[in-house]
């Protein structure tokens, strides 16, 4: 047998040896964290280059690494995702290249010291990024970074056997439970590319950059736009008439 499938019968037995008697979205991000010796594991999603949010997190500091790379586009998730390769920052507080400015800095507040993304596909089909992070610095071993592949191949197929049973168009109920998708946003992304008459994805971005360059949460900027308290249009970008 090779060393390729006795991984994946090693990581196959753990994702099963589950006091519930199967696996689900969050036992997938534990036994990420368990195999490759990590502080903790995120799951995001991802659909035509947007994030989605984090289907799954193990702890306060991946919550909110998920968080970060949701509201800002940047991180090691969202770079795996689009260059459809790991990406590896041992030490994420003096980095060979510097990137990832606005993320660094909470994410290294957090606790966070080396963050690892693995791209989530299956041929064709892209599906999001595999998150790790270590409150240490340090790069990963052959065999942590042998499993973490394996660990993002796994979770690939795991998240379409959750999914297969979801109407067209929605997300599977035990892929919602315990994820943090922040509807509003998109939500949000929708009345902006209306208004605009950009794609959604461009809007995504504007909202970005509005929260980004006024200092507020994205969150809390879509539910203004939500709301109609904040309207983006085409002369000046934006109007935010409410205090």
């Amino acid at each position: 047998m090779s060393s390729g499938s006795e991984r994946r019968f090693r990581i196959l037995d753990q994702l099963n040896n589950s006091e519930t008697g199967g696996f689900d979205a969050m036992r997938l991000c534990q036994v990420s964290a368990e195999v490759t010796a990590m502080s903790g594991a995120g799951i995001m999603l991802m659909s035509n280059d947007v994030s989605r949010g984090a289907v799954c997190t193990t702890d306060e500091v991946s919550a909110l690494i998920e968080d970060l790379q949701f509201a800002l586009g940047e991180g090691p998730c969202v770079d795996a995702f689009h260059l459809d390769a790991p990406v590896l920052e041992p030490d994420l507080a003096a980095p060979v290249t510097p990137r990832w400015p606005a993320f660094t800095g909470p994410a290294l507040d957090a606790g966070a010291r080396a963050v690892f993304g693995f791209p989530l596909q299956l041929g064709a089909v892209r599906l999001g990024a595999l998150n790790l992070y270590r409150t240490e610095s340090g790069p990963l071993t052959d065999a942590q970074h042998a499993d973490s592949l394996v660990m993002a191949d796994i979770a690939a197929q795991a998240l379409l056997v959750l999914q297969a049973d979801a109407p067209p168009g929605q997300l599977a109920a035990s892929l919602e439970e315990g994820s943090d998708f922040q509807h509003v946003v998109h939500q949000a992304s929708g009345v902006v590319s209306v208004q605009l008459e950009v794609s959604v994805g461009q809007a995504l971005i504007r909202l970005r950059a509005y929260a980004f360059g006024n200092d507020r949460r994205l969150v809390e900027v879509a539910q203004n736009v939500v709301a109609g308290r904040l309207r983006f249009d085409a002369q000046s970008g934006q109007s935010d008439p409410g205090p």
